[in-house]
């Protein structure tokens, strides 16, 4: 088993956990609670991926690289208007939080 990488929190672990697994590398997140024994002082302390198969840590090094590259992309697509109830969605969504209605397709 082989130390990846060491998330800000537990949610960039496992999201960065569910990537890794789409991409059949198969990683576990250690050390997830330990920033609650840190009490009030400061610690650098976060949960840490590690790859389990050693012959995966390379893959799992460029995954992570997409990774982060992804997060630090801005959307590429604009707000849009749902069709259904004319509510204004983040390009990064799908659905519309309001009504759950689906994006419209565009061009055809």
């Amino acid at each position: 088993m082989q130390r990846l990488y060491q998330a800000r929190d537990r949610i960039e672990a496992q999201l960065l956990l569910d990537f890794l697994d789409r991409h059949l590398v198969e990683a576990v997140i250690l050390g997830d609670y330990l920033s609650g024994a840190a009490g009030g002082l400061p610690a650098d302390i976060g949960p840490t991926l590690w790859v389990v198969e050693d012959d995966d840590l390379e893959r799992g090094r460029e995954l992570l690289g997409r990774f982060q590259a992804d997060a630090r992309r801005p959307s590429e697509t604009g707000t849009w208007q749902c069709s259904a109830c004319g509510e204004s969605v983040d390009g990064d969504f799908d659905l519309c939080w309001n009504c759950g209605q689906p994006r419209a397709e565009t061009g055809s």
